[in-house]
């Protein structure tokens, strides 16, 4: 029993020589095949074993040494913490351990597979971004730099370094989520939380395309406020933001899902009515100015605003495009507006 722990002490001591006379060359050339880094001269430290020794076993970044079974040789205490094992928990245990339930094949069959084939590894030699199993089960993103340390005593090993990156991808999500807000504070109305005309132009453009690949019907649309001025003017702009809250409530009350709605603009409104037709488009606009048309904004305590809407609307056609759409909108537009507002119009193009 003694001589078989001596010679594991004694080939656990060649496998670290080993490993750590792959680290400078692991940090220098992280790209560079295995093959290569094997091809390149040994440093003479001229240091007593111990220090190297020290070094990798309290290096802040997690070690590991499997041989050609997928059986754990050798980890240092952050691997231990890492992981959640204990060094005794993980010798001699099969990599597997390590791996998540859920991956597509185990380890251990990758490594049988290299060994076998010689097929070249898309992991040793590279830094790679994984998922290890903690011990209670949780699954860890670390970043993992492998190395193929050679034969020993007619057995392959390979070890690895292995880097906690939870704080790094919690930053990266904290930021796509900042970058998320930002977008959609940039496309978003800050009154009315509307889509603003930014948003409003890109969704138009997307219907372009939609409709030259398709051929399906698009309508768009504009719709302004009635005498909005005069209501700025007699009740003050708190009231005009008010009014146009309540507007945009009662557009989104009425419009299908799958039409876009957006603020332009002071009190105009654009309008997106996908696969529609004009003349649908128009009942879904008559829609809208009827629930509209129904509001009734109290000021002043018990006196009320009438609120009412014009809306303009045109076909999308694909090789005239968005801009001449909208224009004959507008034109619709300014008709409804001298026919009386409060109506819809509909362009005769």
């Amino acid at each position: 029993m003694r001589s078989h722990k001596t010679n594991d002490l004694r080939m656990r001591d060649v496998f670290m020589v080993r490993l750590w006379g792959k680290v400078a060359d692991i940090c220098r050339y992280l790209s560079v095949a295995a093959k290569a880094l094997a091809r390149r001269p040994a440093i003479q430290f001229n240091l007593p074993f111990e220090l190297p020794m020290r070094l990798l076993g309290d290096a802040l970044d997690g070690a590991i040494i499997i041989d050609g079974n997928s059986l754990i040789r050798y980890v240092n205490h952050a691997m231990e913490e890492l992981s959640g094992f204990s060094i005794g928990e993980l010798y001699g245990q099969s990599m597997d351990i390590l791996v998540p339930p859920d991956a597509r094949s185990p380890h251990s069959e990758k490594v049988a597979d290299f060994i076998t084939t010689g097929r070249k590894s898309t992991v040793l030699g590279h830094v790679r971004e994984l998922e290890i199993r903690h011990r209670s089960g949780e699954r860890l993103p670390i970043e993992m730099k492998a190395v193929d340390l050679g034969c020993f005593h007619g057995n392959r090993y390979f070890g690895a370094f292995v880097t906690d990156i939870r704080q790094r991808k919690e930053i990266e999500a904290r930021n796509a989520e900042l970058m998320a807000l930002l977008e959609k504070q940039a496309l978003t109305d800050p009154l009315t939380s509307l889509p603003n005309r930014r948003a409003f132009e890109k969704e138009a453009a997307g219907a372009v395309l939609r409709a030259a690949r398709s051929e399906a019907p698009v309508t768009v649309g504009i719709a302004d406020v009635d005498h909005f001025k005069a209501i700025n003017d007699n009740y003050g702009h708190a009231v005009g933001d008010a009014v146009l809250c309540a507007v945009s409530d009662a557009i989104r009350s009425v419009a299908r899902d799958t039409d876009i709605v957006a603020r332009l603009g002071g009190e105009e409104f654009g309008l997106i009515f996908p696969n529609t037709s004009i003349e649908q488009s128009g009942q879904v606009a008559e829609r809208i100015r009827s629930a509209v048309a129904s509001i009734q904004f109290p000021v002043n305590g018990a006196e009320t605003v009438d609120v009412t809407i014009s809306i303009g609307l045109s076909k999308l056609i694909g090789q005239a495009g968005l801009d001449a759409a909208l224009g004959a909108a507008d034109t619709a537009l300014y008709s409804a507006k001298g026919n009386g507002r409060n109506r819809v119009e509909a362009s005769r193009l």
